[in-house]
């Protein structure tokens, strides 16, 4: 069973910076895809990136592109999400998801491919 839990979450201005950490409660994250994704209210949960951690391979939705970046720390079994230039649309709660242990990301954006999950944390971005 893997544990995660979100942090870094809160309130910023339009074009601001948060950086989100996803921490990992087992022996290593290696061999596996961890994803971030975000559900604004009334809307569905949306992938916003992903990283498979061995290798480092990263994939990003196209409304973050060039904005978020995913990044891994193996050693702490910790997975991060810098979001800079935020705009109001990237209001959401924004979850921290695993897969089992994996070859690939194949597939990332899909919520249904990850079987754990952190509780979230709030991110609102005003204008």
């Amino acid at each position: 069973q893997v544990q995660l839990v979100e942090s870094g979450g809160g309130s910023v201005q339009a074009g601001g910076s948060l950086r989100l950490s996803c921490t990992a409660s087992v022996s290593t994250i290696s061999y596996r895809c961890m994803g971030w994704f975000r559900q604004a209210p009334g809307k569905e949960r949306e992938g916003v990136a992903a990283i498979y951690t061995s290798g480092g391979s990263t994939y990003y939705a196209d409304s973050v592109k060039g904005r978020f970046t995913i990044s891994q720390d193996n050693a702490k079994k910790m997975v991060y999400l810098q979001m800079n230039s935020l705009k109001p649309e990237d209001t959401a709660i924004y979850y921290c998801a695993a897969r089992r242990s994996a070859l690939s990301c194949g597939e990332w954006y899909k919520a249904e491919n990850y079987n754990y999950w952190g509780p979230g944390t709030q991110v609102t971005v005003s204008s």
